[in-house]
């Protein structure tokens, strides 16, 4: 604090991210610990920048991953937009806070692997299931918030198996779950140090209070940029689901619709608006589209198809009912 000219660096209570205890006996972190690890993999006085730029390299990387497996004129001009629309959100807003930068790479990747989950019915699948999971669970070590990101996958994967009872859901959830929990014990460590309790973070104030509906939190998402975004994935969504031939992309297509909805039900009922905090179920959503539609191509009679290579629907149809 002192090397940054923070005013008041000697009083304690003044430290950012800190905040003291309900009892008044201390004070303590408030962010979960995951973007200060990403901050410290670089060297002191030179980590926010490279930061950025690695998550920047990685993104693009993504994008152009994307275009390679583009076969359709619609597919390569999704891949190119949100490529382009992916880098502007790393700079803003992604510059508003350094926990959205890994969080944006965290629902890139989770975004491919649920693609592949539901595109790809191989031998491999729980190990794709666990990539998802981890991913999820090490997401809120950026943002505490970003544990939403997986209520969508609960619901799913909850339903499958109360629906269709087949040791395969049980396993697939059960399997979802575990990496989850995995993935958050970062979290439950940093609660721990800090509250003494794994399941209470160290956040207080408009964080932690009760959901309302508030208009002027509505009227201010509705003229922010995030409104038309969610109305690209609300329709882009429906518009997979209307073309898709594959009966694992409607499947995809109805974890997204959940995970949208939830998440968004949450934000519009959270007391704080900020630019960014429907960001990352946007671009999760995103990402998993994208890839859903890459994998897969156009037939001539207007649905979507597995792309050469993989397992035929009709094959992977005979897999579910064997």
């Amino acid at each position: 604090m002192r090397s940054i000219d923070f005013p008041n660096w000697r009083d304690p209570t003044r430290a950012p991210c800190h905040t003291q205890t309900a009892d008044g006996s201390k004070w303590v972190m408030t962010p979960p610990p995951g973007t200060g690890f990403a901050l410290a993999l670089f060297p002191e006085g030179f980590q926010v920048i490279p930061l950025y730029a690695l998550a920047n390299m990685i993104i693009a990387g993504l994008a152009l991953y994307g275009l390679r497996r583009a076969r359709e004129p619609a597919s390569l001009t999704a891949a190119a937009a949100l490529g382009v629309l992916s880098i502007y959100f790393m700079i803003n807003p992604a510059k508003a806070s350094y926990s959205i930068a890994p969080t944006m790479v965290v629902c890139a990747l989770a975004g491919l692997f649920t693609a592949r989950l539901f595109v790809d019915d191989g031998r491999r699948r729980l190990l794709v299931v666990a990539a998802v999971g981890l991913l999820l669970g090490l997401s809120a070590s950026f943002r505490i918030a970003n544990v939403v990101l997986s209520a969508g996958y609960f619901l799913f994967f909850g339903l499958s198996f109360l629906i269709w009872r087949s040791r395969a859901t049980y396993a697939a959830g059960l399997t979802l779950g575990l990496s989850i929990l995995v993935g958050l014990l970062p979290v439950f460590a940093a609660n721990f140090v800090n509250s003494g309790n794994p399941l209470v973070s160290a956040y207080g104030g408009q964080d932690t209070a009760p959901r309302s509906l508030d208009p002027a939190v509505l009227r201010a998402y509705l003229g922010d940029t995030q409104f038309p975004l969610i109305v690209i994935a609300c329709v882009w969504t429906a518009l997979l689901w209307r073309f898709a031939g594959h009966a694992g992309v409607r499947k995809l297509t109805l974890l997204v619709a959940v995970n949208l909805v939830l998440n968004l039900a949450f934000f519009a009922t959270h007391p704080v608006f900020t630019p960014y905090y429907i960001i990352p179920i946007l671009m999760l959503s995103f990402w998993t589209l994208l890839f859903a539609t890459v994998f897969t191509r156009v037939t001539s009679q207007g649905s979507i198809a597995q792309e050469p290579g993989g397992p035929r629907p009709a094959e992977m149809l005979s897999r579910r009912s064997t």
